[in-house]
């Protein structure tokens, strides 16, 4: 009765580490500091892992993605301001945005066609590069101020083919 009496005072919990505490006192004193160090080792790890790596982490790679930020942000801030600039760029009349347009279109060479369609001008690749075709694209939004309204690309080995059609005289 005395046995119930002691597991009815433990309750359940001090019933099921009743065998853990038997086999803790039945170790040696050098065995039980050897689980304690044991223990010591694996706790200082856990807290470690959890608690001290994330965050050094999060010390040593925030000066880069910091940096980044930074670029990205300047990046945007350069064509907002761009974007800014050409909003407030008078609009030109259609025989000057043409006139632009053309004297782009020649750059290109063999590799661009220009077709003007009243409003709308459409420019036929054929093996532009890549640097070419930023070109000319710029030039085309800030010497004509036209704005691409579809473009039909393909990439081959050669270049880019294919069309792209501008609105002219419209307010970017």
């Amino acid at each position: 009765m005395s046995g119930n009496a002691t597991a009815a005072a433990t309750g359940p919990v001090g019933a099921r580490l009743a065998p853990w505490r038997a086999r803790w006192h039945a170790l040696g004193l050098r065995e039980r500091r050897l689980v304690l160090l044991a223990a010591a080792v694996l706790g200082t790890y856990l807290v470690w892992l959890l608690a001290w790596q994330p965050a050094w982490h999060t010390a040593r790679t925030a000066p880069a993605q910091i940096a980044a930020l930074d670029a990205q942000l300047q990046q945007m801030q350069a064509l907002a301001a761009e974007a800014a600039e050409l909003r407030a760029a008078p609009v030109l009349g259609p025989e000057q945005a043409a006139q632009a347009l053309r004297a782009a279109a020649d750059r290109l060479g063999a590799q661009g066609r220009l077709q003007l369609q009243g409003e709308r001008a459409v420019l036929t690749l054929n093996g532009a590069s890549p640097a070419q075709l930023r070109d000319w694209l710029v030039q085309a939004r800030t010497g004509a101020r036209a704005r691409p309204v579809q473009a039909q690309l393909t990439r081959n080995a050669q270049g880019y083919s294919g069309t792209i059609v501008l609105a002219l005289g419209a307010a970017p």
